[in-house]
């Protein structure tokens, strides 16, 4: 009985893993340095061109509409970097949430949990703000949140201007 005791605490303190959806972890890679990133892609984007083309024939000058689709950018995969999978605590998604509800994207509550609003708002936020457009969160939208530190490249350039 005494042993059960003691390891009871022990229980309480370890640190609970965080729970990452499926399809959240299957989106982030580590690379050989152990930076996390993130994959998103990126839809093609066609364009519709119609044009007014003259009927051939003599007599009044006759018009058919032609239309035809072009692409102006194909469809692409596109890497970020993103925070790694340990870093996602209940306490960070709790800063998270809380600076997504300060910018009007998290409709609440703080819960500490990756749960499927989360997840919306962060993409919202990211696609808002020129990030990718993805429920996977970008180390430069963290950083935009203010959660997560500058790089000291980052502050450098901040203190020349």
């Amino acid at each position: 009985m005494f042993r059960l005791l003691l390891a009871l605490p022990l229980v309480a303190c370890t640190a609970a893993v965080p729970e990452l959806p499926a399809f959240m972890e299957a989106e982030i890679q580590t690379d050989a340095q152990g930076r996390c990133f993130g994959r998103d892609i990126t839809p093609a984007v066609i364009e519709t061109v119609r044009e007014q083309i003259r009927e051939p024939g003599d007599g009044p000058a006759r018009y058919r509409t032609v239309a035809r689709q072009q692409i102006l950018y194909e469809r692409r995969e596109v890497l970020f970097e993103t925070l790694c999978p340990p870093e996602f605590t209940p306490a960070f998604v709790e800063t998270l949430q809380r600076a997504l509800v300060t910018r009007g994207f998290h409709p609440g509550p703080v819960t500490g949990r990756l749960d499927r609003v989360t997840l919306d708002a962060v993409q919202a936020f990211q696609r808002g703000s020129g990030g990718p457009d993805s429920p996977v969160l970008s180390l430069a939208s963290a950083q935009r949140l203010g959660i997560r530190a500058l790089s000291q490249d980052q502050l450098d350039i901040m203190n020349r201007r």
